[in-house]
């Protein structure tokens, strides 16, 4: 990632010393100044980032073990003039690197939308003139203007406000309108509470305001998301699992290879004989229809979560998402409704007291101007006409005195209501009234006021003022009215719990799934609303005290914290790859502008379809429901997947290794070579057949109700286990074809190539489940392919194409000793399963 300079702690800074910061005035930049800047600045846009040709891309994809072997294994076929496996093969890695290709290729479009955001024209200022400019024009230094709708084109200094109001929820997350003020702030202010800067691609909801830009293009914290966007995305769980797989079947591989051309050149065998066929058993170890599997698989997987509202952009996440152990959510929209809702409405005393409620929306209705979600919200608790109250007067909300006063008249009398934040409000009040309805000495309850304030504020409600005052009809509209007035009580605001959360939220617990929720909102918002949807939040932690945390205490502490709360857009992206190093598998689930680097670098990145577009191309799965239940049926369509998956390499790996173990011992005393490398090859390919089908497999409860990864070393010790099993009886075969049978060359390569198919085909059916494997329900599909390769097997050597192989028709006596031993391999087989399994746990 390109570093760069920490810009100066701006907010701290007054509107003089950032002038002189910037170099710039009140009458913004000269136009030959301007030129002069954008020269050393360059445009206020992303620029092309080092983007990876096409071919380079393409070819990356074949850079992994696997793919080495398999193209080893198909010149090898090319070589002994035998290319219909050899063109399988190539078809196979093919199609898997063109999709990896454009899995990666789609990270760029998260780019695209990123840039296509911020296109647009500012009102800015030079040589004291406003004018329309391109945004890509404005360097450091320029004055812009806002209004209404104005969408902030860099990161800058606001100089100028009145009643500025800012929409930053892609940004930060923040449901409200976040309000902008003028003025210093202290040194250790964090990120979304710097009230005095503005960000690139928040937008303005109601005000004007000047602001004086000092950060374009990539400098800005915009560009900063850009950034980590333009990253390779962090190499996940699966793909992780997949290269230890790959570099594990390579070690193997190449130690067998020099250990049988060792022996076979000891034995003077013919050194070209001898070096084929020690490559053939390097192919004959490697799983060739792995890729293939792996896209089957996760392709009927995608197809299955379409339908349960789950689409899926980039199929290797589906393995991820099965593995998730902890999933990552923002709060708005996902955990609670997004909208803003009346909690209650209480007098003084915290009594609940409707006639709060009225006088609030009387003054919400009857202002002018922009109505913030908290007027929507009263307007919808407790609707009114404003054309039957007649108004008289208005003293407009600005930031100084942060309420708002109407003057109306209401039952016949003139009266004053205001609305604001509690404790200015407060400043203007010296009586109260009571519940009799008797006005009082605020004296008497400035106690029980503050308490029920807390209280709101602790258990996380947004809440605001209420009080009135009776005016004469010869008052003037003033503001000496916001004087001596009558206090009525609070309005609490709160962003409900979507129904059913709490269900989910459990549900997933169930499935082995610890939900961690990261927010920008303070603390007793964040832990009002954990507590509403089910998470704990005995541990909570803050934006502030993460500023301070290091790589790995936060691994620690990242682990041990299910709610975070007052996070900045860039420190999401820590806490994701802290959890990552800590060992999980992590989800994230965002749909805002500040999700989008979290989103990417988690190991599987959930976005909604009504989420930015930056979000949604960043994502790997995208939600058609803004609802964390649809996720449920999701993951467990993921472990299916991943089962599936486990089933074939635990069928490969150990059949394949039992052969080729065999392949290697028999080469030591027989004169001829065991199998032909053709033979060799043809084994490979019909014992992988029948698994093409294993996507359509049913899969055992334990397999969803916990999350599984790829444990490499539990995958060493099931093949050396069952492929030794399955050697032991590769050796009884051998036995009754040269001892009792008397078996010649071409008689003990087709006896052994049909035991050794067969039986491979077979023993699927046991290791495909930890349980008895006629107590576990085997898909249709695979069972009768599996029945269909071992017919053919029977058949081949009467076929025209037996000659072509190298088969030979074989006493019928053989095929009676044959089941006796794949009916004893079975039953060792299940034995073995039961033993290694207790074992494991």
């Amino acid at each position: 990632m390109e570093s760069r300079k920490t810009p100066p702690n701006y907010w701290t800074y007054t509107s003089e010393r950032m002038f002189s910061e910037i170099g710039s005035g009140p009458n913004g930049l000269s136009e030959s100044e301007a030129k002069k800047r954008l020269g050393t600045y360059g445009k206020n846009n992303f620029g092309s980032s080092q983007k990876v040709t096409g071919i380079v891309l393409f070819l990356r994809q074949f850079a992994n073990p696997i793919t080495i072997i398999l193209l080893f294994a198909s010149a090898l076929s090319w070589f002994l003039s035998d290319p219909t496996d050899g063109i399988i093969i190539q078809c196979i890695v093919l199609l898997s690197s063109i999709l990896g290709y454009w899995q990666e290729k789609s990270a760029s479009d998260s780019l695209h939308s990123l840039l296509s955001m911020v296109r647009l024209n500012s009102a800015a200022i030079r040589d004291n003139m406003e004018s329309e400019l391109d945004s890509q024009s404005l360097v450091p230094g320029d004055l812009i203007r806002l209004r209404v709708g104005d969408i902030i084109p860099a990161d800058a200094y606001l100089i100028d406000s009145d009643r500025l109001f800012l929409d930053e929820a892609a940004f930060t997350g923040e449901t409200f309108p976040v309000e902008k003020t003028i003025g210093s702030l202290p040194e250790e202010t964090t990120l979304s509470k710097r009230s005095n800067l503005l960000y690139m691609g928040s937008h303005v909801v109601s005000g004007s305001g000047l602001a004086l830009i000092y950060a374009t293009g990539k400098n800005t914290q915009f560009g900063e998301i850009y950034k980590r966007l333009n990253e390779r995305k962090p190499e996940t769980d699966f793909e992780k699992g997949i290269r230890k797989f790959g570099n594990l079947l390579l070690e193997i591989t190449l130690g067998l290879v020099l250990v049988i051309l060792g022996i076979n050149i000891l034995l003077e065998k013919p050194i070209l004989d001898s070096f084929l066929f020690a490559l053939a058993i390097a192919v004959g170890l490697t799983p060739q229809l792995l890729p293939a599997i792996i896209n089957i698989n996760l392709a009927k997987g995608a197809k299955q979560m379409s339908q349960k509202k789950v689409i899926v952009k980039r199929l290797n996440s589906i393995e991820n998402f099965g593995s998730m152990d902890v999933l990552c959510s923002d709060k708005t929209g996902t955990l609670t409704e997004g909208v803003i809702q009346v909690h209650t409405s209480v007098d003084p005393n915290g009594n609940q007291n409707q006639d709060v409620l009225k006088f609030a929306s009387i003054n919400s209705n009857l202002q002018s101007g922009f109505q913030n979600p908290m007027d929507l919200a009263i307007s919808k608790a407790y609707p009114i006409s404003s054309e039957t109250i007649p108004k008289s007067g208005e003293l407009s909300y600005d930031f100084h005195r942060k309420r708002i006063t109407i003057i109306a008249e209401i039952d016949g009398k003139r009266k004053a209501i205001c609305k604001g934040a509690c404790t200015p409000l407060l400043e203007t009040c010296d009586r109260y009234l009571d519940s009799e309805g008797r006005i009082q000495p605020i004296a008497e309850v400035t106690e029980s006021i503050q308490k029920v304030y807390e209280t709101f504020s602790q258990q996380g409600y947004r809440t605001i003022g209420i009080s009135i005052k009776e005016l004469n009809d010869n008052d003037p509209v003033d503001y000496k009215i916001e004087s001596s007035m009558v206090f009525l009580g609070f309005v609490a605001f709160s962003d409900s719990a979507k129904v059913g959360i709490q269900d989910t939220v459990r549900n997933l617990g169930d499935l082995g799934i610890r939900l961690k929720m990261i927010t920008g909102d303070n603390r007793w918002i964040a832990k009002q609303v954990a507590k509403s949807v089910g998470i704990s939040s005995s541990n909570i932690l803050t934006g502030e005290e993460l500023q301070s945390i290091g790589e790995e205490a936060l691994r620690v502490k990242a682990e041990e914290t299910d709610v975070f709360a007052e996070i900045e857009p860039n420190q999401k992206q820590r806490i994701i790859l802290a959890l990552k190093k800590a060992g999980h598998v992590v989800g994230y689930i965002g749909d805002g502008i500040n999700d989008a680097s979290a989103l990417h670098s988690a190991d599987v990145g959930i976005s909604v379809d009504s989420a930015v577009d930056v979000a949604k191309e960043a994502a790997d799965i995208v939600l058609l429901e803004k609802n964390l239940a649809v996720l449920l049926d999701g993951v467990k369509e993921g472990r299916i997947t991943f089962a599936n998956t486990l089933k074939y390499v635990f069928m490969a790996t150990s059949a394949n290794f039992g052969n080729m173990f065999s392949v290697a011992g028999a080469s030591a005393f027989l004169t001829y070579l065991p199998l032909l490398p053709k033979q060799i090859l043809l084994t490979n390919l019909l014992t992988d057949l029948p698994e093409m089908t294993i996507a359509s497999d049913e899969v055992d409860k334990d397999w969803i109700v916990r999350p599984r990864k790829w444990d490499i070393k539990f995958i060493g010790r099931f093949m050396l286990v069952f492929g030794f099993l399955s050697s032991l009886f590769d050796y009884a075969t051998f036995g009754l074809l040269l001892f009792g049978l008397g078996a010649n060359e071409t008689q003990f390569q087709t006896g052994w190539f049909i035991e050794s198919v067969v039986s491979a085909s077979l023993i699927v059916l046991v290791i495909r489940t930890k349980n008895v494997f006629y107590r576990s329900k085997t898909g249709k599909l695979l069972l009768g392919a599996t029945l269909a390769c071992i017919g053919f097997v029977f058949a081949i050597p009467y076929l025209p194409l037996a000659k072509t192989f190298g088969f030979g028709h074989l006493p019928l006596i053989f095929y009676g000793y044959l089941l006796g031993i794949i009916v004893l391999y079975i039953g060792s087989a299940e034995f073995a399963k039961s033993f290694f399994y207790k074992k494991e746990r």
